[in-house]
């Protein structure tokens, strides 16, 4: 419909047009001509917004930090393209800028209780992320979440926190009292507990030492390595159920492979699939203009 060139032209083509007026020493037509000039520059100024909407020049770069563990990355990347596919209709897609670690790495720090190195290989990451373009970052994991303020202060780019985006859509629906299953270290230590009780108000209810320790343990040993266990799902279902009975109002699945597991049909316990809603959330902060 427009494009650069030819609405530069017909900007050009106006102001020739003036001067001429103007040296014949008609007042009145280069009045005339110079009301057509400043439409022209309208016309220019709009046409180059349509131009830019329709090219999806809007849309921010989606910055990731992937790969823990690749199998959930992968819903991560469907969720987000499908997202803006929806939003935006026809052959849209995201616009990503990924970094995929070495997740064999990653875990062998966080069991060694390393965490001082994981946040220095993901800073690293995240730096690569952001020269390669981001406009934000998303950490593709809950876990690692626990250096996300150490991340966070060495890009200059934002991180939308997992927990935050969770917590949103959990005050959005009344909920304020849950249920949390991720790893050991999410559902134990405080860095994401504290963060949706002093931040958001919401109680957070977890399993008992011994179904905390199975949860773990189908993460790491299955679910990580994309194996989906009958056996596994009935432990969880049966751990959401009882955690619903303590007096959560839902539950948190507060692993991004979680959902790989359990899904709404396998319970009437309402589930709260992080990785489906920090995608959400993603798309929506890159499509917002």
């Amino acid at each position: 419909m427009y494009s650069k060139n030819s609405l530069l032209s017909q900007h050009l083509i106006v102001s020739k047009t003036v001067r001429q007026n103007e040296s014949e020493g008609s007042l009145y037509k280069a009045l005339q001509v110079s009301l057509l000039i400043v439409l022209s520059h309208i016309c220019v100024v709009i046409g180059l917004l349509l131009t830019t909407f329709k090219q999806g020049n809007f849309m921010k770069t989606i910055g990731m930090l992937g790969g823990m563990s690749w199998e959930s990355t992968a819903s991560y990347y469907k969720a987000l393209n499908e997202g803006v596919k929806h939003s935006l209709g026809g052959l849209h897609s995201a616009k990503i800028c990924m970094v995929s670690v070495d997740f064999s790495e990653i875990e062998a720090l966080q069991h060694q209780g390393d965490w001082q190195q994981t946040a220095k290989l993901l800073t690293k990451a995240a730096k690569s992320v952001e020269v390669g373009g981001a406009d934000f970052l998303l950490i593709c994991t809950n876990t690692m979440h626990k250096v996300a303020d150490e991340i966070a202060s060495n890009i200059t780019i934002p991180i939308l926190h997992i927990a935050d985006a969770t917590a949103e859509q959990l005050k959005h629906d009344n909920i304020t009292r849950v249920g949390l299953l991720g790893t050991q270290f999410t559902m134990e230590q405080n860095f994401y507990k504290k963060r949706l009780t002093n931040k958001h108000n919401i109680e957070v209810l977890i399993p008992e030492p011994n179904e905390r320790k199975r949860v773990h343990e189908v993460i790491y040993s299955q679910l990580c390595q994309g194996i989906i266990d009958d056996d596994s799902r009935t432990d969880y279902v049966r751990i959401i159920e009882r955690l619903f009975a303590q007096g959560a109002q839902a539950i948190i699945l507060g692993c991004t492979e979680i959902a790989l597991l359990v899904k709404p049909q396998h319970t009437q316990v309402p589930l709260y699939d992080t990785t489906k809603i920090h995608a959400e959330a993603a798309v929506k902060l890159a499509l917002a203009k």
